[in-house]
């Protein structure tokens, strides 16, 4: 499915891959705004996860927090959609997380 940017999106910085079956620490609550999805920690990073990522306290799938910095008009290709975040690739290659509601369907 591809989908055009309608809100700038700027992220949280570039994390490293997690491997399946790495440690997760849940750190916080549900997030008010997106639900499903809880701060954390993995190897000592500071992020946020889907739930359906975790299980058991350890990943269930490799997993790559970054974010995709995306400006108004860029196109993207959505690979995977969890809990109102698309997970997108630019054409250029890069690959990372998007919230679906900063983008419209083409």
């Amino acid at each position: 499915m591809k989908v055009k940017v309608i809100q700038e999106h700027r992220g949280e910085g570039k994390f490293p891959e997690f491997q399946k079956g790495t440690n997760v620490q849940i750190i916080g609550s549900e997030c008010n705004h997106y639900l499903n999805w809880f701060p954390c920690k993995i190897e000592n990073h500071k992020t946020y996860i889907p739930s359906v990522f975790i299980e058991n306290e350890a990943l269930i799938r490799n997993y790559n927090p970054t974010e995709l910095i995306c400006n108004v008009g860029d196109i993207l290709e959505v690979k995977e959609i969890f809990h109102a975040w698309f997970i997108a690739e630019k054409s250029c290659g890069i690959t990372g997380w998007i919230p679906a509601e900063k983008c419209i369907s083409l």
